[in-house]
């Protein structure tokens, strides 16, 4: 038994060493000379920042810290390298007990395969600063890939790794495509607490099955409403408005600014689809008396809200009930709030028919 533990750690400390020379013997380009897709604001502060700095001493604190992860932003490029690997340092390290790393830090890759997006490996970070690589053995054909980066942390640097003689470049395919994305603001369940990897928060899932460019401004713990933000995003021009920050907004919150929101945005896109979404039915809610009360307040406010605007002439406002958007066998999540992978699963299926349509 020794031997053979002690064969398979040998054996695991080789084939480590094997990964890291592989690793070092690639090409690295840094990933800013490619297409970035989710990003809202040219203006940042930093590349991958997904707030314009205009905002900095305007909006609250922890809003702007969270708006240096870079949630929902990928790399899209092209090449013909038979193994692709990345060099990345984020900027925050940060650690969570309820949160895989691969998904807090990490990297997601997937390739277009006959007209779809198909997931080939993700990065798993090691430290603060992360050479890996991410496939390798590959045909050697010109594919077109898409590189999703970390959920929550930011990013100091990255570099897409290929082999010396390989080409790479910008994407010659429009997909997700770029024009009229759809923008969602909300809280650390939009920003995709808890997915094991970026690929699977709810709005990057979404982004591929709708062939449409997202832009994430979810902000964990701090989608309250500011209206500031609301008056920076009110400027992209989107095909639609996705509202999910019940969350994070008490009922009184919801009173005081709920309708001023919505009016912001209305006053600079006074014909774009706005989706108004119902707080997810946290499965605690069946025992916790208190938390159940509070939910159901929270969406007869919502829906009281949605219907006054209805009644102000806005054809264009839609409602997103929640009984069915994370399903009903109370399995959907990590801690009874954060979405598991299965949980932001469940939401894309729910939400993508409505935003099929919503975005025509």
């Amino acid at each position: 038994m020794r031997l053979f533990i002690t064969t398979l750690v040998l054996s695991l400390f080789v084939c480590g060493q094997g990964w890291a020379a592989a690793a070092d013997s690639l090409k690295y380009v840094d990933a800013a000379k490619f297409e970035l897709i989710g990003k809202g604001f040219a203006d940042t502060e930093g590349l991958y920042d997904r707030l314009p700095s205009s905002l900095k001493d305007k909006t609250r604190q922890p809003v702007w810290w969270l708006s240096k992860n870079c949630s929902g932003m990928a790399i899209r490029f092209r090449t013909n390298s038979p193994v692709i690997g990345a060099k990345w340092e984020v900027s925050g390290d940060v650690v969570m007990n309820h949160f895989a790393p691969s998904g807090i830090k990490g990297l997601d890759l997937y390739c277009l395969k006959n007209g779809k997006w198909q997931f080939v490996n993700s990065a798993r970070p090691t430290a603060k600063a992360t050479t890996a690589i991410i496939i390798s053995h590959m045909t050697g054909e010109d594919q077109e890939y898409m590189l999703y980066l970390p959920l929550y942390d930011g990013l100091v640097s990255i570099e897409i790794g290929v082999n010396a003689t390989a080409t790479i470049e910008n994407p010659k395919i429009d997909s997700p495509k770029k024009a009229k994305p759809v923008v969602f603001y909300g809280t650390s369940i939009t920003q995709g607490g808890c997915a094991s990897r970026a690929g699977m928060s709810y709005t990057n899932q979404l982004e591929r099955m709708l062939d449409r460019q997202t832009i994430n401004l979810g902000f964990s713990g701090n989608g309250q409403l500011d209206l500031e933000v609301a008056e920076a995003f009110a400027n992209i021009d989107a095909s639609c408005f996705v509202i999910d920050c019940l969350p994070n907004v008490s009922v009184e919150q919801m009173n005081e600014k709920y309708a001023r929101f919505l009016e912001i945005i209305r006053a600079k896109k006074p014909t774009t689809p706005i989706l108004l979404i119902e707080t997810v039915l946290f499965p605690h809610m069946y025992f916790d008396q208190t938390v159940f009360s509070l939910l159901h307040e929270k969406n007869v406010t919502l829906k009281k809200i949605f219907d006054a605007r209805k009644q102000k002439g806005d054809k264009n406002i839609y409602y997103q009930k929640a009984e069915n958007l994370i399903g009903t066998d109370s399995e959907a999540t990590v801690d009874g709030v954060h979405m598991t992978d299965l949980g932001f699963l469940r939401m894309s299926k729910e939400l993508y028919p409505v935003l099929k349509k919503l975005i025509r």
